[in-house]
This record gives C-alpha cells, sequence and structure tokens, in this order.
C-alpha cells in the first residue's frame, strides 16, 4: 500500500511538472564555468545580468565556435596557451582586485564576467567617469585582451545585456 501511494506521489509530481501552464523554460547553466562575479552593489535597482547561463542547445551550438575562438588566439600568436579560456580562472581574481581599487567602485552596482579573455562590465555606475575608470582599470590587467563595457549610468534605461531570470 505504502509503495503504491509513493509511484501515484511520482507521477502526480511529474505530470504536473509537465502540464500546460508549468514552465517550460529549459533549464540554463554555466556549462563551461566562465568565470561571473559581482563587483559591487551600491546601485539599488540595477537590472540583473543573466551571466554566463545557456541552455543544452546553446551549449551545443557554442562549443565549436568557442574552440575555434580560443584556438585562434594562440595561432595569431596572441596568447601562450592553446586555448584562450585557459586564461580566465586565474584572470578573475586579479580583475576583481583591480577593481575594487577604483575610487568609487562601491557606488556602482557592477558584475563582472570572463570570457576567453574579454572582461564584460555589466550593471550601473553613478558617472560615465566612474565607467572610464572600470574600463581602464580592467584592461590594465596583464593577460586581458579587450574590455566591453556594458555599464549604465543610473538604474534606468534598457541594459546592453541579457538580464536575470525573474
Amino acid at each position: 500500500m505504502k509503495l503504491a501511494a509513493l509511484v501515484f506521489l511520482s507521477l502526480s509530481t511529474a505530470a504536473a511538472a509537465q502540464a500546460p501552464g508549468a514552465a517550460a523554460r529549459p533549464e540554463k547553466k554555466n556549462w563551461f564555468d566562465d568565470p561571473f562575479f559581482k563587483l559591487a552593489s551600491g546601485a539599488p535597482g540595477c537590472p540583473v545580468p543573466e551571466g554566463p547561463l545557456y541552455t543544452e542547445e546553446e551549449r551545443r551550438s557554442q562549443m565549436h565556435s568557442r574552440l575555434e575562438r580560443g584556438t585562434s588566439c594562440w595561432l595569431a600568436g596572441k596568447c601562450a596557451d592553446s586555448n584562450a579560456y585557459r586564461y580566465d580562472k586565474p584572470l578573475a581574481p586579479r580583475v576583481e582586485a583591480a577593481l575594487k581599487q577604483v575610487p568609487g567602485a562601491a557606488r556602482g552596482s557592477v558584475w563582472v564576467m570572463i570570457q576567453r579573455r574579454w572582461v564584460y562590465l555589466q550593471g550601473c555606475v553613478p558617472s560615465r567617469e566612474l565607467a572610464l575608470k572600470l574600463e581602464q582599470a580592467a584592461h590594465a590587467v596583464p593577460d586581458v585582451e579587450t574590455v566591453v563595457d556594458d555599464l549604465m549610468v543610473g538604474t534606468r534605461g534598457k541594459p546592453g545585456y541579457p538580464l536575470a531570470a525573474p
């Protein structure tokens, strides 16, 4: 009797999860373990970036291009390592330390994502001057190839980055 109740409960739970109206969004994960961290949270109401989250299908479609881009850095003589993505994890703490040294950084809400030696700055800052200082600080870190400034001045407007799911 108890076994039958457990089977019924398991089947009911599975059916409810597949019922119309149930959340049909595919699961997103940081499949490639790209560094993503919050630097500061001083601007309440700033749109939160999604970060390096991908569905299984997006992961499959990105695998080839990531392999190609990672290797092309080495073939072009711009990387000592044959895969530019292997720089990312060691870069993360150095980029974070450099950005924390920028006066006023704590007044913004800033997230950092690193992919193939590219540093993405996302979030909100109180001024364009602070955004420029953060960009310069990140670019000064050895092995950083490019800095992408997706920072908004203030918290209103449409950000240039994908947003976290509500």
